[in-house]
């Protein structure tokens, strides 16, 4: 290979090597990769039955708030 081609290939690399880490960096500034809630719940609900439960509870309350909703459904005016 000549060394023109192996230059172009060392600055796109780096290119998108730099496109990547500025990547990780803003995901780890906003917040992209903390999830504190399924720790947490992984922690509490460490078997098999409690996790079944809590995923019923959660089930639960989707149907809750859809009723409510459905209920205080009203025409526009």
């Amino acid at each position: 290979m000549s060394s023109g081609i192996v230059a172009i290939m060392i600055g796109v690399s780096t290119f998108l090597g730099l496109i990547g880490l500025f990547g990780l960096l803003w995901g780890l500034k906003t917040g992209q990769f903390d999830d504190e809630k399924k720790f947490l719940d992984g922690v509490r609900n460490d078997g098999v039955d409690a996790l079944r439960d809590a995923a019923n509870q959660e089930q639960k309350k989707k149907d809750a708030m859809k009723k409510h909703r459905e209920k205080n459904y009203g025409p526009p005016d």
